[in-house]
């Protein structure tokens, strides 16, 4: 479980009692997207026939557009993490990222879910040797895609929920 039990407002939008603007819901809708994309390769390597992850990511922008419903965004999110279950390692861990990915315009905190599965699905790709500097390299490559209007709240979120996201945001802490 990646979403904390006490809630930062600032991730909880303005018309569900926070203070999260809809443009930045936004802007972590596409930054989430962005980190699943990055590893979406991973994923449709074994999943080929599959669409699932590749539509959520596609529907997570369709929403940013205002042309999806954030229900449809959302079921389509459980879809391709209905596609990660069968899987094993990096390509599971890819799956979930994107379902994360859509998630976010349900609920914006599922950003550091996309972005922290992504990192698993790096380090799983990786050899055992390199995936410490694997993990690192993802980190920095999701650091350099934040928008610089959320920069800020993001890194905060990720030295906040660190621990319920394994671990894998250790240098940003």
């Amino acid at each position: 479980m990646i979403l904390p039990e006490v809630r930062d407002p600032r991730l909880v939008t303005v018309r569900r009692g926070g203070s999260l603007t809809d443009a930045d819901h936004r802007l972590l809708a596409l930054w989430a997207a962005a980190c699943a994309e990055h590893v979406l390769p991973l994923v449709e390597a074994a999943l080929a026939a599959d669409p699932r992850p590749r539509l959520a990511i596609e529907a997570t922008r369709a929403w940013v557009r205002g042309e999806l419903p954030m229900m449809t965004v959302r079921s389509l999110g459980g879809h391709a993490m209905g596609a990660a279950r069968p899987l094993r390692g990096a390509a599971r861990f890819a799956a979930y990222a994107a379902g994360q990915a859509a998630c976010v315009a349900h609920v914006p905190e599922h950003d550091l879910g996309a972005a922290a599965y992504a990192v698993k699905a790096v380090q799983s790709a990786a050899p055992a040797a390199g995936s410490e500097q694997a993990r690192r390299a993802e980190c920095a490559w999701q650091r350099a895609q934040l928008p610089a209007q959320v920069r800020d709240l993001v890194l905060e979120d990720q030295h906040r929920r660190n621990a319920l996201c394994w671990s894998v945001f250790d240098d940003v802490c």
